[in-house]
């Protein structure tokens, strides 16, 4: 009985210290340079080229997206028109609000409820629900979304999508500023 219980704790030991081990802190990205400002970033047009791919990897969709971005003080607009590799567009225009300590929310048509964010040296991270229309039906999925600012002009972008806890694909995007 005692091996078993002292088995069960270094599987559980085992395990919490991995899944925090597993997962990167905004906190992390401190100390990196050069540091983003999203107020300065997201400001002006912008011109994005991304990638959706499955969860094996495979490129299921690409896009571009022109980005038109504004701030009044705290508050700034974030309208995004995409064109995707089959024709179709799509608009979503975002409504953030920076709050204090580098902690940001966003809303959008499409998103659920309201987005929360973190910037931290030249990252930023997000996560926010989707309502994500699919074959004729809409799905939520959730989003956990990071950026890295690269140079003045470059920033890169890595979303993973979820649904239930499981893994749907992820969406790769790599933004200019003109």
């Amino acid at each position: 009985m005692k091996r078993r219980l002292l088995m069960l704790a270094a599987g559980l030991s085992s395990a919490l210290a991995l899944s925090g081990c597993s997962t990167p802190k905004i906190t992390d990205y401190a100390t990196q340079k050069p540091v983003l400002e999203l107020r300065d970033y997201f400001n002006g047009t912008l011109d994005a080229y991304g990638i959706f791919t499955d969860r094996s990897g495979q490129v299921v969709r690409r896009f571009t997206v022109v980005m038109v971005c504004s701030w009044q003080g705290d508050q700034g607009v974030l309208d995004e028109a995409f064109s995707y590799s089959d024709g179709s567009t799509q608009r979503r225009v975002w409504r953030l609000q920076r709050l204090a300590d580098g902690r940001y929310t966003g809303q959008a048509d499409d998103v659920v409820g309201t987005a929360e964010g973190q910037q931290s040296g030249n990252a930023f991270h997000w996560t926010y629900t989707l309502a994500l229309p699919v074959d004729g039906r809409v799905i939520e999925v959730q989003f956990d979304d990071w950026m890295y600012l690269m140079n003045d002009k470059v920033m890169l972008n890595k979303a993973a999508m979820r649904k239930w806890g499981v893994g749907l694909g992820e969406v790769t995007l790599s933004f200019v500023k003109r």
